[in-house]
């Protein structure tokens, strides 16, 4: 099929020891690179990519997956996968390559690289071998280095500050790994593979760019002449067993009377703000209250990358556009917000509130459309409330802030404060309703908070949910013309009678 392999040379029977290949030091269990990957297009193979690969794939029976990745393999690696990478390239045709489903390419990828091993007199133990040939298939059908940290289901961002510096946060914690590109071109290569997949582009016309992978993982690429020490890239992996209310509960990230208070929420159509800084978590929590909205509803969300999972049947997905190479065509989250107004939504989610367009969601939440939902970056409820007026400031609005703050308190019902702690752990740290206005001052009360009481001796935090007190909540009549009312006394009753543990 690939005309360009040579079939004269015939395979040695015993291949004399001309290249030693030095066996990586031993590292700790990983799980198997993800199979199957589409192949990319032969427009996106035509440079070769000769990748500084990932660290060794092995598989360990019955074990978890590695914590720490911190092993470098031998310069003698590189240069033995080098040399065979270079022989690859010229002896397959790519065009071809790009026409067999992905199982098909990787099988006839591994035929050609044994044949180079054996005319090359390679030397190598059968699973070195192996590791070579699977490092080969990723950095031609895949993402190269990345594929063993993207099979992982226990890492939840991985990133790369230049070709030889990547990190991964695993369980809370940032550690670094010992995996690296080659060069900067190749970790650029791999940054534009990823973002043409949906369309865009990332160079020095436009050296910032955020896409997305095929199962809704954020990614994010910056390169130079931005990012001085070569091209970043950071993705924020998504699991592939999507979290529910009822697993953060069994985390602790919430009591299960505050799970229950979170559900009537989903149910009774409330308007929902998610807040909370960057990797507290909101986009999870976003996705666990979409899991109570009917069915029947139809829902439309707006992202900039799509990265919501809903469930339902009736979704519809926006996603923004940036601008081509003249400048023209970028389509804004506030066109879509607008644009959105006219397709006859019954809930309207956005993936990030951060511009003006919030001035439109609020119109949104006020104008009939109730149990909209949106996520934005704030360190407390009363905050999150001052940066929504911010923002509308900021958009051009001539409005006196008494108005603004109106208009707030008339369109947000509930804010949800989500936070990362010290020790790695995700809380939801805040239900606060917003109750009404005295004066200029928006007036909020808090339904649940954390609380830190202390540390124990591994460093972790403590702390409980509690309760405030709040036996009728201002949404108590919408639950009530839901259906709901007895589920939410239920909880709050279960709460302020609980005596909850130190958590």
């Amino acid at each position: 099929m690939f005309g360009k392999r040579s079939t004269s040379d015939a395979r040695p029977a015993t291949p004399p020891p001309q290249k030693s290949f030095a066996p990586p030091p031993p590292v700790a269990a990983q799980s198997a690179s993800e199979p199957g990957r589409t192949p990319f297009p032969s427009a996106g193979l035509g440079a070769p990519l000769v990748s500084a690969p990932a660290t060794p794939t092995r598989i360990v029976a019955a074990a978890p997956p590695a914590i720490a990745t911190d092993t470098r393999r031998s310069e003698s690696y590189y240069e033995t996968k080098g040399t065979v990478f270079g022989a690859l390239i010229e002896a397959i045709d790519l065009a071809q390559l790009a026409r067999l489903d992905a199982d098909a390419a990787r099988e006839e990828i591994r035929d050609i690289v044994n044949e180079i091993i054996a005319i090359k007199n390679i030397v190598m133990s059968i699973s070195e071998q192996e590791d070579l040939l699977d490092d080969i298939c990723n950095d031609v059908l895949g993402y190269g280095p990345l594929e063993p940290l993207l099979a992982r289901d226990d890492i939840s961002d991985i990133m790369v500050n230049s070709a030889g510096t990547v990190y991964i946060e695993v369980a809370g914690k940032i550690q670094k790994t010992g995996i690296r590109f080659r060069d900067n071109q190749q970790l650029l290569n791999i940054c534009q593979r990823i973002v043409s997949q949906i369309g865009r582009r990332v160079d020095e016309s436009s050296p910032i760019c955020d896409a997305r992978l095929p199962d809704g993982s954020r990614v994010n690429a910056i390169v130079q002449p931005l990012a001085l020490d070569g091209p970043a890239l950071t993705i924020r992996k998504f699991k592939k067993d999507k979290l529910t209310l009822d697993q953060l509960v069994r985390f602790g990230s919430i009591t299960p009377e505050g799970g229950e208070l979170l559900k009537v929420i989903g149910r009774c159509r409330i308007n929902t703000i998610v807040s909370g800084g960057t990797g507290s978590g909101k986009t999870t929590l976003l996705n666990c209250l979409t899991q109570f909205i009917d069915d029947d509803e139809r829902i439309i969300t707006c992202e900039d990358a799509a990265e919501l999972q809903l469930q339902q049947p009736h979704v519809v997905r926006l996603e923004t556009r940036p601008p081509n190479l003249e400048g023209e065509g970028a389509v804004s989250m506030r066109d879509l917000v607008k644009n959105c107004l006219r397709m006859r939504p019954e809930r309207i989610i956005v993936g990030e509130v951060r511009g003006p367009e919030s001035f439109d969601l609020l119109q949104a939440m006020n104008t009939g459309h109730d149990g909209s939902m949106g996520t934005l970056h704030a360190n407390s409820p009363r905050e999150a409330l001052s940066r929504i007026e911010s923002m509308i400031t900021m958009g051009g609005y001539s409005l006196p802030s008494k108005t603004i703050r109106e208009m707030i308190c008339g369109s947000v019902d509930v804010v949800v404060q989500a936070a990362r702690l010290r020790d790695g752990t995700r809380k939801i740290t805040h239900i606060t309703e917003v109750v009404g206005m005295e004066g200029e001052v928006i007036i909020t009360q808090d339904l649940f908070v954390y609380e830190i009481t202390g540390e124990d001796a591994q460093g972790n935090l403590v702390g409980t949910h509690k309760s405030t007190g709040i036996g009728r909540p201002k949404f108590w009549d919408r639950a009530r013309y839901y259906g709901e009312e007895k589920r939410l006394a239920a909880s709050l009753d279960a709460s302020e009678a609980a005596k909850v543990a130190p958590r």
